[in-house]
């Protein structure tokens, strides 16, 4: 039996054994690291710009008095809808009834001396014939008779000039729309020579957005369309509502200012939409998703799969035909959507790398290993990173 001092000193020689076989021992070796990748395509891309504007009516009309009186009713809700010619206001109406009815006797006595001054014409012009009367005497009762016709047809002008008085005593709207609040109250004197209207009526539907756009951008577009490197986008266009809400409805550009504003360098453009249901107002702070243009055979890329060097050049990792990782220098001109627009440095057939790429290096080899991508998120294309 071998003694505790033998056993001790034969330990350290087993260890060394050991220790010199696992030595001897090969680490396994490790596979290709699979990367997800998103082969890339051509399509015509919309390119949007969003672009801030303002609300205003299509129509709007302030409603002031013609004649001159005392307001007695007021015939309109506030804030209700009115149509054109509706009574809104009546102006006490007792003087301006009174000027018409003398206007009509004044109009009545003209035709009694008129008639009486052609009969004597006449008389004068069958007795001129004979020489019973002289020539002088003639041609003055022909000409009293015209001076007689001349102040019917002057006693007939007061007359309508009175009657018309008369209806501006009820004053009514001009134009269909929504009406405000009203200025003054039964009992006020109003005039119509005043500047304070009574009340605005506003046409909400149609409504108009005011767009301001930079003319640098605009200049850029149209270079752009010259040189056939974009294709005219449609009219139409969305709302966004202050709130961050989409509006229901779409509209169109109706035009644009032919001069630039020298404060700002903008232009402004005129969109229409329909308002059914009066959601929009005049004044309302409002941003257009507007299409600029079409980018025919566009690369979009899913921003996961490009990143930023130390420099802030963009770039991006592919997968080579032969499994290898090689980082491409792009141009990411606009984000649209979740998506980079590129316009260098990829081609439709690359397969980028967007999962695992903080797992390898250029010159890896790698296991492709291909990802599902959704639709690009249709949005408004944003400014050029920079």
């Amino acid at each position: 039996m071998p003694s505790r001092f033998t056993i001790l000193r034969s330990a350290p020689v087993m260890l060394c054994v050991m220790t010199a076989a696992c030595g001897h021992r090969e680490a396994p070796k490790k596979g290709p690291v699979e990367v997800g990748v998103v082969t890339l395509t051509a399509r015509n891309v919309t390119v949007s710009t969003e672009l801030p504007g303002r609300t205003a009516s299509t129509m709007m009309s302030e409603v002031r008095p013609q004649v001159a009186g005392v307001v007695q009713k007021r015939l309109f809700t506030e804030g209700s809808y009115v149509r054109a010619g509706q009574p809104l206001y009546q102006i006490d109406p007792s003087l301006y009834r009174a000027s018409r009815d003398e206007a009509q006797a004044t109009l009545a006595s003209a035709q009694a001396t008129a008639a009486a001054a052609q009969a004597k014409a006449n008389r004068y012009r069958t007795l001129g014939t004979s020489e019973a009367v002289s020539a002088q005497d003639r041609d003055d009762v022909i000409a009293t008779a015209r001076q007689a016709s001349a102040a019917v047809q002057q006693a007939r002008a007061t007359l309508q000039t009175a009657g018309i008085n008369l209806n501006f005593t009820q004053v009514r709207a001009p134009i269909s729309g929504r009406i405000g609040r009203s200025s003054v109250t039964p009992g006020a004197l109003v005039t119509a020579s005043q500047t304070t209207a009574l009340a605005t009526i506003q046409q909400l539907d149609p409504i108009f957005v005011d767009i301001t756009q930079s003319s640098a951008k605009v200049l850029e577009l149209r270079r752009a369309l010259a040189a056939g490197k974009a294709l005219p986008a449609s009219a139409s266009i969305r709302l966004k509502l202050d709130d961050g809400t989409d509006y229901p409805l779409e509209g169109r550009i109706e035009f644009a200012e032919p001069i630039v504003d020298p404060n700002s360098g903008t232009i402004t453009l005129r969109a229409r939409f329909a308002n059914p249901d009066g959601l929009l107002l005049p004044g309302m702070f409002v941003r257009v998703v507007a299409p600029q243009s079409v980018v025919p055979n566009a690369i979009l890329a899913p921003q996961t799969g490009i990143s930023r060097d130390p420099k802030g050049n963009a770039t991006a990792l592919v997968v080579n035909r032969a499994n290898k990782v090689e980082r491409r220098i792009v141009t990411a001109a606009q984000a649209i959507g979740d998506a980079w627009l590129i316009t260098s440095g990829l081609k439709p057939g690359d397969r980028l790398i967007v999962e695992g790429t903080d797992k390898v290096q250029p010159d890896d080899s790698v296991k492709p290993v291909p990802v599902q991508s959704g639709p690009v998120q249709s949005g408004p294309a944003q400014q050029p990173a920079k």
